[in-house]
């Protein structure tokens, strides 16, 4: 998975994608979406394995995630619930707010 933080002056933005997903766009009656390398990817974005996106989610103020691996690592650890996942065209989506 691609993992990028960056602080905002809201707080921790992070973004989790799997890495195939780079560049794809995906859609689903009126929603469309696209992995943006500018966003989940570059040069700030790191491999990453399980625990890793579960430590950066956890210190998140909002993180967006895509991907079937992605948003199931998020929901297995008990980040996200399964209720709230998008599906959009053939894959997944889910974000994260921690107030």
């Amino acid at each position: 998975m691609l993992l990028r933080e960056r602080q905002t002056e809201r707080g921790l933005l992070v973004s989790v994608c799997d890495p195939g997903l780079l560049g794809e766009t995906f859609e689903s009656g009126e929603i469309s979406l696209t992995v943006e390398e500018s966003f989940y990817g570059g040069e700030n974005a790191v491999e990453a394995d399980a625990d890793a996106v579960v430590a950066g989610l956890r210190r998140a103020s909002v993180a967006n995630l895509v991907g079937e691996e992605s948003v199931g690592v998020a929901v297995e650890a008990g980040l996200i619930d399964e209720a709230t996942v998008l599906e959009v065209g053939e894959t997944r989506h889910a974000q994260l707010l921690q107030i």
